[in-house]
């Protein structure tokens, strides 16, 4: 990961408004239907009718850390969806795919490589190395479409167009979610220099409950045990009476200023599972905890392979970018993944990087009907996206637009034009929402700049 400094790319001049909101709901976009009324263009009758579309998908695989291939899998079945449909606008959408390998250098050969295949975008992709793959990406004029927010880079170039809140808005979120639970907590974070940011994310939503500030609890991102963070994050957040982990019904009497259990959050990426597989294994000492994380690090897969309802993580509190991954505004998705996949398991609808990657996708798609050219270029796109291309995902997110006055504008993160997060929580073995709707921490991200 890379640390948040707290600066931007320079922005280039405003160009022309562009006011075509050219994309159906989820449903529509599926099932191949007409665009709304009033976009004034209309889907091409086969793909190849005009010049094709050549985009790149990049994300770590078989790494020893973090490891996310269902983002180019779902790029490639959204690809051949696409050509089914008669392509996007009549352009055939050709994906390349590239392995990031979780480093610098392999996100800066992944950047290279978009530019000598000549992509028009990279869409939907995820690095924790923004500032290997992004300087390539500028110097080309290639955009970065719907990243997993991960990077500062993504919140910070003017060629970024994020999706969501990445890493920031999440532990924001977390800290709000935690602090009307919780009466301490512990965050055990990887120790790199993003990972240096999150306590200050946290502590922010924290301190909108009136909580203590966390107790920050740092790990290699690579461990294969965490046993020593485990007992330490456990002793720093717990009082010694009450229940212990999982628990799902936060009663009990606890020697703190009130009745409410400590928390442990974590997040590890994919080691989270290591490091909650450690803390179960700690021996009962009496204290009351709750476990929590955030999507991405924690999501439905881990919860099922980890035994469900009866599972480590059964009560714990998750806090993700979209709605639960059995909502039905999904549908559409797994529709297209149960017909384009052709049965390729590293695609799985309730991942966060396949749920992105939908996203992302969503967004190339609405660009490209908005401009109704025989020919896409990088600076066609990049221009129709800062002149007010509006984004529906069908209530998979708010609507989105990447105009100068839809961005937060935070030092750390000013691109951010999605500050919304969402509560979950596992019950009987699911990932549920804990409430209704999204949760804006725009206001959390803003207070968390002065920590």
């Amino acid at each position: 990961m890379t640390g948040w400094r707290r600066s931007s790319s320079p922005r280039p001049s405003r160009t022309v408004r562009v006011r075509a909101v050219c994309m159906t709901t989820t449903a529509a976009v599926a099932a191949g239907a007409s665009l709304v009324s009033g976009c004034g263009v209309l889907p091409g009758a086969t793909g190849g009718s005009r010049e094709t579309v050549k985009v790149m998908t990049f994300a770590p695989q078989e790494t020893r850390a973090t490891n996310l291939p269902g983002m180019p899998a779902m790029a490639k079945a959204y690809a051949r969806w696409a050509k089914a449909q008669g392509g996007l606008d009549g352009h055939e959408l050709q994906v390349i795919t590239c392995n990031e390998e979780n480093t610098t250098t392999g996100a800066a050969a992944c950047a290279r490589r978009a530019v000598k295949e000549g992509v028009v975008a990279v869409v939907g992709s995820y690095s924790q190395h923004g500032d290997a793959f992004m300087a390539p990406l500028e110097a080309a004029g290639i955009p970065f479409i719907g990243g997993y927010g991960i990077s500062e880079e993504e919140f910070t170039s003017y060629l970024s167009y994020p999706v969501n809140g990445g890493q920031a808005a999440l532990l924001a979120g977390n800290g709000r979610q935690l602090a009307n639970v919780c009466e301490r907590v512990s965050l055990v974070r990887p120790n790199t220099l993003a990972g240096d940011e999150l306590p200050e994310l946290l502590n922010s939503g924290l301190s909108e409950g009136s909580r203590h500030t966390s107790a920050d609890i740092v790990a290699e991102e690579d461990a294969t045990d965490y046993t020593a963070q485990a007992k330490q994050a456990r002793k720093k957040a717990g009082s010694t009476s009450g229940f212990g982990l999982g628990s799902a019904s936060g009663s009990g009497s606890g020697s703190g200023s009130d009745d409410r259990p400590g928390c442990v959050t974590a997040a590890l990426g994919e080691r989270t599972e290591t490091f909650f597989d450690s803390f179960r294994r700690l021996p009962e000492d009496g204290r009351k905890i709750r476990v929590s994380s955030v999507m991405g690090s924690v999501g439905q897969p881990l919860i099922d392979r980890t035994g469900g309802r009866n599972g480590p993580f059964e009560g714990a509190y998750v806090t993700g970018w979209y709605p639960d991954a059995g909502d039905a505004r999904w549908s559409e998705m797994e529709k297209v993944i149960r017909a384009y996949a052709f049965g390729d398991n590293r695609i799985d609808p309730a991942d966060a990087g396949v749920q992105t990657t939908w996203i992302a996708y969503t967004v190339l798609r609405a660009v490209i009907h908005s401009l109704g050219s025989d020919d896409i270029s990088p600076g066609k796109i990049a221009r129709a996206l800062d002149g007010g291309v509006e984004v529906s995902t069908g209530g998979l997110t708010p609507p989105l637009r990447w105009e100068y006055e839809d961005m937060l504008g935070t030092p750390g993160f000013p691109r951010i034009v999605n500050s919304s997060v969402t509560y979950q929580v596992v019950r009987d073995g699911r990932l549920v929402a804990q409430r209704p709707g999204f949760v804006d921490v725009a206001k959390t991200l803003a207070n968390s700049v002065s920590l």
